[in-house]
């Protein structure tokens, strides 16, 4: 019986010292989550129930336990690198098999799909067309856009403050090139339906009514439509035109797009002091933009950014947690496999709920604590060591009982 223990944990300390190499080897495996050995202690069962003068017969390891406790954060400047600061899994198709990883080294394979190194594709929900994402349903994460498509200009806003002291109304019809035939002048660039830029500029005359101001709207050099008058009360506040806008008439262009149609916006226009000053000037268009890079936010959502300002959209990252993550089954490569002992998996998005954020340009490190699983080492040692004594104590004691005469 002696023999047979001892050698029980002699297997024991051999198994637990597996453990710790292993976890000692992937110190600096990305998304790692070390082990640890639970060993039961084995006793032979009685006919009786009658346990209480029985010696126990071993030790035995009663599993393996993974620790999903979070690793270190290490910020590594690639946007497509993704670390989980909190609770939850990046889920991954893998052939067709789902999988979930911690470890979120990725990069766009030649299809332009996000994949690991193994080629799983990272899963994303899909956006919708009218803005959020479809979390019904799983999707691959792909990369391939194009340029994104301009829009045209439909609305100029115009937050400006003309002098109180408007001066004398010009002695001469409005022209852009006369700068005796206004007061101020400001500009601002527009866009047509193909993204192609125009100047408009907005030039004000004083008129012979204090408090009244002739607007001429001028386009590439040349005048759009009459004069608006805009008035102020005494207050210095806009009185016309109503409702604080204007419609210019279409302006024909020459390359194929549509009539520029415009709307000045002046109802943030005021007439105080003595100073012109434009406090914003804004519109509504862009023209066609160029890929300047991918982003991933803390919410998970994956958005390529263009040239013009704008972005798109691709997918927001599929999350998942488990009641009983230590119930999840290894598959190697840091990845893991739902099972009956997990439980289902219960989808989300990042920074929601029990859902941890995600950090971009970032990487979750090996939890190991190198320092103990060393400590551990030792331990482990000692208590093989230790049954290793046992067997030879063992054997002297058999040798000398077979030796008595």
């Amino acid at each position: 019986m002696s023999f047979s223990t001892a050698l029980s944990g002699l297997n024991a300390s051999t198994r637990d010292l597996a453990v710790t190499g292993n976890n000692i080897a992937n110190a600096g495996t990305t998304g790692f989550k070390m082990a640890r050995t639970q060993f039961a202690d084995v006793y032979a069962s009685s006919s009786l129930g009658l346990s209480s003068t029985q010696a126990g017969s071993g030790v035995r390891v009663a599993g393996i336990q993974q620790q999903f406790s979070q690793g270190n954060i290490d910020f590594t400047n690639n946007a497509l690198d993704l670390a989980v600061n909190g609770e939850g899994f990046f889920t991954l198709n893998a052939n067709g098999e789902t999988v979930y990883s911690r470890a979120g080294a990725f990069g766009p394979d030649r299809e332009g799909y996000v994949t690991n190194p193994q080629g799983h594709r990272l899963q994303v929900y899909p956006p919708l067309a009218s803005g959020g994402f479809d979390t019904g349903r799983l999707t691959d994460l792909q990369l391939q856009v194009g340029d994104a498509p301009p829009q045209r200009t439909s609305r100029i806003e115009a937050d400006i403050n003309l002098p109180a002291a408007s001066g004398t109304a010009p002695a001469v019809a409005f022209d852009p090139a006369n700068a005796d035939s206004y007061a101020h002048t400001t500009s601002l660039t527009v866009y047509d339906s193909l993204g192609s830029a125009h100047t408009a500029s907005l030039y004000f005359a004083p008129t012979a009514t204090p408090g009244t101001w002739d607007v001429h709207t001028v386009i590439d050099g040349a005048v759009t439509g009459a004069a608006t008058q805009a008035s102020f009360d005494a207050d210095g506040n806009l009185l016309t035109p109503a409702g604080g806008s204007f419609v210019l008439p279409p302006v024909p262009q020459t390359n194929g797009a549509t009539d520029l149609a415009l709307t000045v916006d002046l109802s943030g226009a005021t007439q105080f002091g003595d100073r012109f000053n434009v406090a914003a000037l804004t519109q509504d268009g862009y023209a066609t933009g160029r890929l300047t890079g991918i982003e991933v936010t803390p919410e998970g959502i994956a958005q390529a950014r263009f040239t013009n300002g704008q972005a798109r959209a691709l997918g927001q990252v599929a999350m998942a947690t488990f009641a009983n993550p230590q119930g999840m089954q290894e598959l190697g490569d840091t990845v893991w496999a739902e099972t009956f002992s997990s439980g289902p998996a219960l989808r989300g998005v990042a920074d929601s709920g029990s859902f941890g954020a995600i950090q971009a340009g970032a990487l979750e490190t090996s939890n190991v604590d190198l320092t103990a699983e060393l400590v551990h080492m030792i331990s482990a040692q000692r208590a093989f060591q230790a049954n290793a004594q046992m067997i030879t104590t063992t054997d002297q004691i058999t040798q000398t009982a077979l030796n008595l005469r």
